[in-house]
């Protein structure tokens, strides 16, 4: 219980959630006019007297070093301001990688025990990577909203399994059913900044505006977060809130208005090695790490900036200057929304916490960053080639660009650590800069808090300032303990005890355990070896680092064998505590077959309908690596065909079928590099008519190309090759829409508004396997029965 609000005699207990109701006991009269009529008033739940409004601010792959609060080169006036007028926490923590971050500092456990050791689209059936939080560990929102908080979240949701992203739920694990009354953002791992694939609640809405417009999600979410708090406070001025802010900023890909990359322009010039030099420099000065703190050691695997080629370097460099004017512009939204608490009063009494990245910078780029960043992905770096990537500087940050800095940078980013996102056993993956900010509970001004701190610990510590007990009950089930500890006793003592003592990290197989200022890691699988053959768990090498080691740059597993074998114990202690074992760094766990999740659409056909839309890929049969069909039935006004039929993805990757100038047209797009058309003979005639493309894939391995041939009423009328294909997704955010193509156009034959078919699409059936010419009219029957 925090000791600025417990609760009294007459609050209810707690413990049990809902808060059961309390039966009326008195004198029940025969008519209501009886004088002894008298009923006690409905009292509207609120929390314990005292408890503050709650800001949770979660950035997206910051490293340590890159906000200016934290010794950065980037500018970040609000979270310095905020950290001026409260705590920084120089030993803050998360797991590594997003969507366990997000879980584990929602839940107040770790991220393993609540299912999510990788991020959902690598969920297995193991129970701790199966992307299901276990119903007896209530997230902090749910807890707060049946104590009589509103809730809200804005932005990023990776916590979503993906077999339930679809149109038709289930529901349970979105926002809205996880304890916030209110959300408004995106489902999944990143997002287009200029066309996001937008939800509010569990219905799909569109943009208001485009880019062109001015349209950037950041914005938007800024907007709608500051809208929400004005009206709960106007409405409900008695009732606190909990918010939670997470923009998909500074994730890939790198969009900003170029005027804010521009306000960095030769700041980089340098490269990313005497950057890391001056960022330690400034880290020191201003005490947010240690006096002694090294520089770790440049890892062996990435080029040195003296080895880019002189004509790449200004390329490399327009990278880091868009990632900076990015992460600046985030900081200036996340400013607005800290004036807007500021002009309603209630700044003071509203405890923010200000995370500076839910894991390290992302190392997914390249070594000569990307123009796409789902080449990466896709394990096609051979599409960025240097030529391609330098013909394109002046595309980085904007619609044309989903751009991503070199590998260079995040370690840069990172400084003074090793590593990066992913590499959950060190540092440069695992710590973040965190500020706390609440005049009317934290004394200190500008001081620095360097007790050892995780994600898991905010949940109880919310809990504790709020003077709400961890529930035992939650929805008639028992819940198991928060295993993060309160930092309650921080706010007001630097010197206060370390209660943090241990902590273990693992995401794929790269493993850590943190024990009373010790730390024993393994790297397993780094980002630019991703491709690579993975040596075994047990050939892995650990590294020891001692209490006075503040980077983790001093190795003493030589010297002391015996501590790191104590350590190393420690860690598989903790691992089976947690359901970390069994130990997954399975590449292939991307595909569903072989992972053994769960999938919302089997067999080898599909039935889509008029009107179906913002269908993710988890929602939709897989047509990559394969020979395919697909089949619509249309009804063409006198007037000519056009118009999307159907389309999956978007500018960055995907497929359309859909007419122009009254022909049928297909397009394939390969990850915004390569677009191949073909397109019929003849018109479409008006009236009642299938169409249908057949894609006959040439085998032989992943990604192969293969023969697509159109057809109208059975009859041949086009054919053309498609040399490549993705191998492993189309998008990551981008959906597939029946009648038009939502988000950003997967054909640049049309506009990202406007292109829906202007007769009726009355379906459409996918099916896989071989194909051939014959159109077997009752194809959809069969299939649909």
């Amino acid at each position: 219980m925090s000791k600025n609000s417990k609760l009294t005699k007459s609050e209810p207990g707690r413990e049990v959630l809902p808060i059961p109701d309390k039966p009326y006991t008195g004198l029940t009269t025969y008519t209501a006019q009886d004088p002894d009529t008298n009923f006690p008033q409905y009292e509207p739940l609120r929390p314990p007297k005292g408890a503050p409004n709650v800001l949770i601010i979660l950035l997206d792959d910051v490293g340590f070093g890159a906000s200016s609060a934290f010794g950065g080169p980037v500018n970040t006036p609000t979270a310095e301001r905020l950290a001026n007028n409260g705590l920084k926490y120089a030993r803050f923590h998360t797991t590594a990688i997003c969507a366990p971050t997000r879980q584990a500092m929602l839940t107040g456990r770790n991220h393993h025990s609540v299912g999510m050791g990788i991020i959902t689209e690598m969920a297995t059936s193991a129970p701790g990577y199966n992307a299901i939080r276990p119903n007896n560990k209530a997230p902090l929102p749910e807890i707060l909203k049946l104590n009589g908080y509103s809730t809200a979240q804005f932005g990023k949701c990776h916590e979503v399994p993906p077999w339930e992203t679809s149109p038709m739920g289930p529901f349970d694990r979105w926002p809205t059913n996880s304890g916030f009354e209110y959300f408004y953002g995106f489902i999944a791992g990143e997002t287009n900044q200029y066309y996001p694939a937008l939800y509010k609640g569990t219905t799909p809405v569109e943009q208001e505006k485009l880019p062109e417009e001015g349209y950037h999600f950041t914005e938007d979410i800024t907007n709608r977060a500051i809208k929400w708090i004005r009206q709960q406070k106007s409405l409900m001025p008695d009732k606190p809130f909990f918010v939670y802010f997470a923009p998909g900023a500074t994730h890939a890909p790198h969009h900003v208005p170029k005027e804010w990359a521009d306000k960095y322009i030769g700041k980089f010039n340098q490269g990313y090695e005497k950057l890391r030099e001056e960022t330690l420099a400034r880290q020191k000065a201003l005490g947010v790490v240690s006096p002694d703190c090294e520089l770790t050691s440049w890892n062996k695997d990435i080029p040195h900036w003296e080895e880019i080629p002189d004509d790449m370097k200004p390329v490399l460099a327009r990278q880091m200057e868009v990632y900076a004017g990015f992460l600046e512009h985030t900081d200036y939204h996340i400013g607005r929304l800290v004036d807007a608490l500021e002009d309603l009063a209630i700044l003071d009494e509203t405890l923010i916490f200000y995370i500076i990245g839910d894991n390290g910078a992302s190392a997914e780029g390249n070594f000569n960053g990307a123009l796409q960043e789902l080449t990466f992905h896709n394990a096609r770096p051979d599409l960025e080639t240097p030529e391609i990537v330098k013909a394109r500087i002046n595309d980085f940050g904007t619609p044309r660009a989903y751009n991503h800095y070199a590998i260079g940078w995040a370690m840069a980013m990172n400084t003074p650590y090793q590593y990066s996102k992913v590499v959950a056993s060190h540092w440069g993956g695992t710590r973040n800069g965190a500020v706390v900010h609440w005049p009317r509970g934290i004394q200190a001004k500008s001081e620095i808090r360097n007790q050892f701190t995780h994600v898991v610990d905010i949940a109880p510590t919310v809990l504790e300032v709020a003077g709400i007990p961890e529930p035992t009950q939650v929805h008639g089930i028992t819940q198991s303990p928060m295993e993060g500890v309160s930092i309650y006793s921080t706010f007001s003592d630097a010197d206060a005890a370390e209660c943090h003592e241990t902590q273990y990290f693992e995401v794929s197989g790269n493993r850590g355990i943190y024990h009373k200022g010790w730390s024993a890691v393994t790297p397993h699988a780094v980002p630019w070896r991703a491709h690579l053959e993975l040596v075994p768990f047990d050939e892995d090498v650990w590294e020891l680092y001692g209490p006075d080691d503040w980077s983790q740059a001093r190795n003493l597993a030589g010297e002391k064998p015996e501590e790191l074998e104590h350590l190393k114990r420690l860690w598989m202690i903790e691992a089976a505590k947690h359901n970390v074992l069994p130990l997954d760094d399975r590449l292939e766990r991307i595909n569903a077959d072989l992972a053994g999740r769960p999938q919302l659409i089997r067999g080898k056909s599909q039935i889509l309908f008029s009107g179906m839309g913002r269908l993710t890929e988890h929602a939709m049969i897989n047509v990559k690596n394969k020979s395919h069909s697909v089949t619509a039935d249309l009804l063409v006004p006198e007037s000519g065909a056009k118009g999307v039929i159907i389309a999956q993805g978007g500018m960055w990757g995907g497929w359309s079928l859909y007419a122009k100038d009254g022909k049928l047209r297909y397009c394939y797009n390969l990850l915004g590099h390569k677009n191949w058309f073909v397109e019929s003979e003849q018109s479409i005639p008006a009236g009642s008519h299938q169409v249908r493309m057949e894609f006959n894939y040439d085998g032989g391995g992943v990604g192969k190309g293969g023969l697509a041939t159109l057809f109208i009423d059975g009859q041949k009328v086009g054919s053309g090759r498609v040399e490549e294909t993705h191998s492993l997704g189309f998008s990551a955010d981008e959906t597939c829409d029946v009648g038009k193509d939502a988000g950003s156009p997967v054909s640049p034959d049309y506009d990202p508004r406007g292109n829906e078919f202007n007769g009726e699409v009355n379906w459409v059936q996918i099916d896989l396997g071989h194909v051939n010419s014959s159109f077997p009219s009752s194809i959809f029957i069969l299939a649909f029965f």
